[in-house]
This record gives structure tokens, sequence and C-alpha cells, in this order.
């Protein structure tokens, strides 16, 4: 499958009706800044509606504003809360769920658990939370690296648990952001929390809201970062990003699963390649997968691609004669691509 190419569109953006009705491989050709989304979108404005309204209920003057991006984030520094853009239509909702297996706030609650986690980021911006010294000795000291991964310990009570994966251990400023959301729903925290340590990080959050009642932001910029309207990558370039950084984040466990399913020795001379031997197959092993898993074809092809390539890179031969090869490369197809595209563990790959 060749890369597809970007589809021409109306200068002044495409309105939804021009292209809800689509195929995936068609829509996959439309850049994201000719899509013409916009928050008006009932959904989401029933989610920011909701929360401002719990803004308001807790005696916080601070509203967040909001925009759409290419994923969820509340930049340092900026006191508002970027939303991913598949969440403003219904189709492109459809086409992240085959794309991803998921779609991160797609429901209510999940939309809502989500916006009062940004919110928390938006408000340390907002009011610079994060340079007071108490604030540091609760959660430590944000300028800590953000690291690519961590290990969390399931069983700590010392962090609140909100958005799930103890996301609050990950860094301090995770911590804080997980820590507001939990008081901002509601007074449940007292008793939810009461025998755990982490209830004097939410009553230190609770003391800080209430200092802050009625006070105005010093930081009130209203920028909107890495904006979908200025995104000239189309959609299929995003999700062929999204898929090579989702492939970095499991490179060990692609690395064990194909030198099990190869061998890095050479037995004979007449030794095939296994990336060589991949490239005969992938047109039908692509439609098949695609078929078997309910995904895009073009996904598929990403994930096949990122097989191929990690292949050739590790100089890998079949094990066995090429009468069987083809079952055996097949089941590995399949089971790298619930990887990535099914949902499931890491652990679970083989």
């Amino acid at each position: 499958m060749a890369p597809l190419a970007p589809q021409s569109a109306h200068p002044s953006r495409m309105h939804s009706r021009s292209w809800a009705r689509l195929p995936d491989e068609q829509l996959l050709r439309l850049r994201l800044s000719d899509l013409g989304l916009s928050l008006r979108n009932p959904r989401l404005q029933r989610g920011i509606a909701r929360l401002n309204e719990e803004l308001a209920t807790a005696g916080i003057a601070f509203r967040p504003h909001c925009w759409l991006a290419d994923e969820w984030f509340s930049p340092d520094g900026v006191p508002g809360i970027a939303i991913p853009f598949y969440l403003a239509h219904p189709r492109l909702r459809a086409l992240e769920w085959r794309m991803m297996r998921e779609v991160e706030g797609g429901n209510a609650n999940w939309l809502m658990r989500i916006l009062r986690h940004e919110a928390g980021h938006a408000i340390d911006s907002a009011f610079r939370l994060r340079r007071r010294r108490r604030w540091r000795e609760v959660f430590g000291p944000a300028s800590l690296p953000y690291p690519d991964s961590y290990r969390p310990r399931p069983g700590s009570r010392r962090f609140v648990q909100h958005l799930g994966a103890w996301y609050a251990q990950s860094h301090p400023t995770e911590d804080f952001a997980e820590t507001f959301a939990v008081w901002l729903k509601g007074p449940q925290w007292r008793h939810d929390y009461r025998e755990w340590p982490a209830l004097s990080k939410l009553e230190y959050v609770d003391r800080l809201m209430r200092e802050l009642r009625g006070k105005r932001a010093p930081v009130r910029t209203r920028a909107h970062i890495e904006p979908v309207g200025a995104d000239r990558r189309t959609l299929g370039q995003y999700y062929a990003g999204r898929m090579m950084r989702q492939s970095r984040g499991r490179a060990r466990l692609l690395d064990e699963a194909l030198r099990r399913a190869f061998t890095a020795t050479r037995r004979t001379a007449r030794s095939v390649r296994a990336a060589t031997f991949m490239r005969r197959f992938k047109a039908p092993m692509r439609r098949a997968l695609a078929l078997r898993l309910d995904v895009s074809e073009y996904m598929v092809h990403q994930v096949m691609r990122i097989v191929v390539q990690r292949t050739a890179e590790l100089d890998l031969f079949l094990r066995g004669p090429q009468r069987t090869g083809r079952r055996d490369v097949e089941r590995l197809m399949l089971r790298v691509a619930r990887l990535h595209l099914g949902g499931g563990g890491g652990r679970h790959l083989l």
C-alpha cells in the first residue's frame, strides 16, 4: 500500500457533510486543518459547561479556556485545556476507535475525569502554584524530569486514584492534577480516602482552593498551543505517527517476539531473510488481518511496515522451510497487530 497522498480541500476548509460519509481510506487522506472542526459538538459543550459549574460550586472564579488539538494536554504556563480533535465529531470518534481501539474521553464519565485532571494543570499554571514552597513539600518539585515511563506501586495509598494506571505516581505535576480532580468532584473524597496518607494531599488542596476563592488568576493568556486548525498533517500521517510512537514504547517486546519467531543465524547458503519473505505476502496478510481484527487496512499496513523494517534491522532469517514459514509469519503478525491495534497489554504479546 503506497503512502496516502493528501486529498485537496476547499481553501476555506471542508464542512463535515462533505467528509463524514467517506470510507476510512479516503478520510485518512484529508488534512486535520481542512476538517473545519470546532468545539460546538454538544458532548463537548456539555462537558465544558459541567466543568465550569463544578468550578463555580467550589468558589473558583478561574475558568480554563479550551481548544482542539491532536491530543489531551494543558501546556505549562498556559491555563487552558487542549481537547483531542476526534471528540468533535462522531465520524472521527468512530475512526479513532477503528485505529486505536479506544477513544480517550469518549463517554461522559471519562470525558469529565479527564477535564477535571487537565483543569488541575490549568489552575496550576493560572496561579503559578508549583512555585509555592508548601506545594513542593506536598507533591515534590515540578522541575523533575518527566519520565518516558514509570513503574507504579499499585499498593501505595500515598496517591489518589483517578484516571487509572496509578497516574498520580508518574510526576509531581500529575500527582497534583489527579489530587485536584478528586477534590473537584465533590466532598466524597473525605470518606473515600479517610484512611489513606493521600488524604493529607487532598486536605492541602482543599485549603489551597479556599485561599484562591474569588481571586483573579495572574496568568490569563488565552493562547491555543498546536491547534488542530493549523495542523497540516493528514489523518493518515497523524495515525502513522501515533503507531510509530507506540511501537517505540514496545520495542523490547517486539524484538523478543521477532527473535523467537526467527533466527539471527544463517544456517545454509539458501536461508531466506525473514524481511524479504514477509514482503512477499504483505498484501494478502494485510487484508486478512484487517478483516480478522476489524480495523483499517491502513493501520495494519503501518504495523507490518514497522515489523518488516525491524526484522531487516535485526538481520533475521527463517528458522524452518519456506513451506511452513508463511504460517509462522501470519501468527506473528496477528500477535503484533493485536498488541498495537487490539488494545492488549504488552505482556500478552507472546
